[in-house]
């Protein structure tokens, strides 16, 4: 009988272990750092133009439900008798001035009076109202679609925005969609993109900076993996290489972000907690880049290659162009407080240019005009009660008569209430919570991303409890709770290699809670723009008494 050999076979590799050599090329770095999906040229063709088009087509849905009848209510609304007027103020002399009694009155008649030659005292920085002041400009002064032609269009560019982001988180072309969906069909939203205050504006800098922040993630990365590859080249790379790893040079998104925190900031000063958060937020993703890339002291090499050059390349850009928004103000001679300087005793800090100083006292005398604002207000509302949208702000409310207004009831009612879609703001409410689990317990650095907003936009206005405060400063961060409800759904949906029954019960699930979001929107919005409905309809969607 023949002798049997018996061979033994070495069980193959696990695929995520290789070998030095290959471990640190510049494909296999950037496919450990940033994954298979780099970039939207990294799509197949025949997915590459739906990368742009389904931003495309969602902000196209923002478009039309922001600007038809942007010209309704033809008065202004809530805090528009402050911001249309001093945007106006902006466009004759650069500065806020006061205005005659009833000035009000002459703009909603179409022929807007003069502003008085005093200046005014105003407590929030001027670009936000340069940029009402700009759609003034171009569509004229004496119309509500000029005045509100920027948060139109600036709420619209930030559902594109939105979208975009989701893809470049979650890469799915499905959620990059419903994101941009969600966020076109909201009512709170909806109605801040149509009336001519701050905090669409704020929204949209903080948007764009994180956006930026995610595009500076990828290329921070790309960078680290093409430094480490050219140090790997010949197979035995220099005995610190691994220590700390490069620096990585200077980044240009992270002057973007810099550029978009500071005009964020020249609209409200809240934005600075955003400029403290997304800073952090930066260096901690240097810090998992260069701890998975294999660097030993990856967290001191992240502080001290990636963390100072942040500060440096985002601080001092962000209020170098805060600075700028103030420029109508410096080219002044009588704006509010411009010559305060001028008439004080230096004491000590003369080697500091007279405009800047009198402008460090304009801030802090707004910022205890802010520290103590506490008169009650009707539609006042505590941050406890954001998340379920306990008390929205009315903006407005008439009850016209039979043959007046379109009125063709005994009793109508028209009204603009600052409330969400009840799906989307409930929904993402629930979402945070699976966010938490899936930072704390699974590490994802989206989840984290997304709590890092919402924190950011959230958690500051606990710190003062006295102070009035108003749903719709809740704004800020609502782009943030529409992609946590996105990765809840993202969650939902699943992943493409698990079951197709799997998939597909996911996928009705997904479209059933969106089909249900848009429905919601469609029913309350009336009441988000003016409609004239009667009395009945509108109390048939107070769903709570304090929306009354």
């Amino acid at each position: 009988m023949g002798q049997v050999t018996e061979i033994a076979v070495r069980p193959a590799s696990p695929a995520w272990l290789v070998r030095p050599a290959g471990a640190f090329t510049a494909p296999a770095l950037r496919e450990r750092l940033i994954g298979g999906i780099q970039s939207w040229r990294d799509y197949p063709p025949s997915l590459r133009l739906w990368f742009w088009l389904i931003p495309t087509v969602t902000a196209v849905i923002a478009g039309i439900l922001r600007f038809v009848r942007l010209d309704t209510p033809h008065s202004l609304v809530f805090d528009e008798t402050y911001y249309v007027k001093d945007a106006y103020s902006y466009l004759l002399s650069g500065y806020e001035r006061n205005w005659p009694q009833k000035a009000n009155d002459s703009f909603k008649a179409g022929n807007p009076v003069l502003p008085l030659d005093t200046p005014e005292y105003v407590v929030h920085p001027p670009f936000g109202k340069w940029m009402i002041a700009w759609g003034m400009g171009l569509f004229g002064p004496d119309n509500p679609f000029g005045w509100r032609f920027a948060a139109a269009l600036t709420g619209t560019l930030s559902v594109f925005l939105v979208s975009l982001i989701a893809l470049k988180l979650f890469r799915s072309h499905v959620l990059g969609g419903v994101a941009g969906l969600l966020l076109a069909v909201d009512g709170h939203h909806l109605v801040m993109s149509r009336t001519a205050i701050l905090d669409v504006f704020l929204m949209f800098w903080v948007l764009a900076a994180f956006g930026a922040l995610l595009m500076d993630r990828d290329d921070g990365r790309r960078r680290l993996a093409a430094r480490l590859a050219t140090a790997f080249g010949d197979g035995r790379p220099p005995a610190r290489t691994l220590v700390a790893g490069p620096f990585l040079g200077l980044r240009w998104w992270r002057l973007v972000a810099g550029v978009c925190l500071g005009l964020a900031v020249g609209v409200k000063w809240s934005a600075l907690a955003f400029v403290a958060v997304f800073g952090l937020l930066t260096v901690l993703w240097d810090m998992n880049a260069r701890r998975i890339a294999g660097i030993r002291s990856w967290a001191s090499a992240a502080v001290l290659k990636d963390g100072v050059p942040a500060f440096f390349s985002m601080i001092p850009v962000a209020a170098a162009v805060y600075l700028s928004t103030w420029t109508g103000w410096f080219l002044s001679k009588d704006a509010y407080f411009r010559g305060w300087a001028e008439k004080q005793p230096a004491s000590g800090w003369d080697w500091i240019p007279a405009p800047l100083r009198s402008l460090a006292h304009y801030h802090l005398e707004a910022y205890k005009f802010h520290q103590g604002l506490g008169a009650d207000h009707p539609y006042e509302a505590s941050p406890w009660s954001w998340l379920v949208m306990g008390r929205p702000t009315s903006f407005f409310y008439e009850s016209p008569k039979l043959g007046t207004a379109g009125c063709e009831l005994p009793t109508c009612t028209t009204a603009i209430l600052s409330v969400g879609n009840p799906v989307i703001w409930w929904g993402a409410t629930i979402a945070l919570a699976v966010l938490l689990f899936w930072w704390a317990g699974r590490r994802d650095w989206r989840a984290g991303a997304i709590l890092a907003g919402v924190a950011a936009g959230y958690l500051p206005w606990f710190l003062y409890p006295e102070r009035t405060m108003f749903f719709f400063y809740a704004l800020s961060f609502e782009p943030f709770l529409v992609l946590a409800l996105v990765y809840g759904l993202g969650r939902i949906l699943g992943r493409p290699g698990d079951p197709q029954w799997r998939r597909l019960s996911g996928l009705y699930l997904v479209a059933l809670i969106v089909v249900l979001a848009v429905l919601v929107s469609a029913y309350f919005y009336p009441v988000w723009t003016a409609e004239t409905i009667s009395y009945q309809d509108w109390r048939m969607r107070m769903w709570m008494p304090s929306w009354i």
